[in-house]
């Protein structure tokens, strides 16, 4: 995990792997960081109902040395933030508004865990494996399917298999000079963690793009993109869940890709834009 990202953005990508008490300090500072930035660690142990070793032992979890080191941190996050909230009404296009305004906020934050090695070593695995396989399953699915898509059209051609056990099927295939990219928000899916397993079995290289650094999925791939969450919580993420940083991702990730391969991709994409040019029918207004 990247030692520059926001105090709350690290907490939020370890919450569903804390012990209760922890996972109570940790609740209180995303939730009210405002709040807890103006408490001693025996205040915030008294509103999270925990004792104060509790509160140390939490904050070194966190990965700081004590309370007063993650104080310093959450206020320097606090600081540097901008108030870009706005009330659009209860109506429905109100809220729909109040949902995407939510939703581009937190996309600076996006690649806030990231580490820029990592990032550098998964573009260059997918750009020259011999073989690179998508999964994906329930709501990540979309986006796996749009990267394969957009990674086929550089010129990086990727495969995309919907069934769960045809996903085994296709991750056991793979061999040692292959990719396996594993797209899970959550990095718990069942099903896309067989197919994690299936892939490591042959020894395939697996490319985790999750939302918590503390995961299953994590821990078994050799790669982790974590994507910070939008949500506050691990529930929030299963139930308010939110592709779109995801989905913005996984075009940049393309782009890098693509910039390995600068010939194929310019190739490819000229193809692309011949094959589009032939699909268009007369009716479709010119863009501009």
């Amino acid at each position: 995990m990247s030692a520059d990202a926001p105090t709350t953005v690290r907490i939020q990508a370890m919450l569903n792997t804390l012990q209760p008490s922890e996972r109570r300090v940790a609740d209180l500072i995303v939730g009210e960081p405002e709040v807890v930035v103006e408490l001693t660690a025996q205040e915030l142990a008294d509103r999270a109902g925990v004792a104060r070793s509790s509160v140390v032992r939490a904050c070194q979890t966190f990965g700081y040395r004590g309370y007063p080191q993650l104080r310093v941190a959450l206020a320097a996050e606090l600081g540097g933030q901008t108030d870009r909230s706005a009330d659009h009404g209860s109506s429905v296009l109100g809220r729909m508004r109040t949902a995407i305004d939510r939703a581009a906020q937190s996309l600076p934050a996006a690649t806030a865990l990231m580490d820029e090695r990592v990032v550098a070593h998964a573009v260059t695995a997918i750009a020259h494996a011999r073989r690179v396989l998508v999964v994906a399953n329930g709501l990540s699915a979309p986006v796996a399917s749009d990267l394969a898509m957009r990674l086929t059209a550089v010129g990086r051609p990727a495969e995309i298999v919907a069934d769960a056990i045809a996903q085994q099927i296709a991750a056991r295939q793979l061999s040692a000079s292959d990719v396996c990219i594993v797209v899970s928000g959550s990095g718990a899916n069942e099903a896309s963690l067989r197919a994690a397993g299936a892939a490591l079995s042959g020894g395939a290289e697996v490319i985790a793009v999750t939302s918590f650094a503390s995961s299953p999925l994590v821990d078994v791939a050799a790669l982790a993109l974590v994507i910070a969450p939008a949500g506050a919580s691990f529930r929030d993420e299963l139930v308010h869940t939110s592709r779109a940083a995801h989905a913005v991702f996984a075009e940049v990730l393309v782009e890098a890709v693509a910039d390995e391969l600068p010939e194929r991709a310019r190739e490819v994409r000229a193809q692309v834009l011949e094959i589009l040019s032939d699909n268009l029918g007369e009716g479709v207004p010119s863009e501009r």
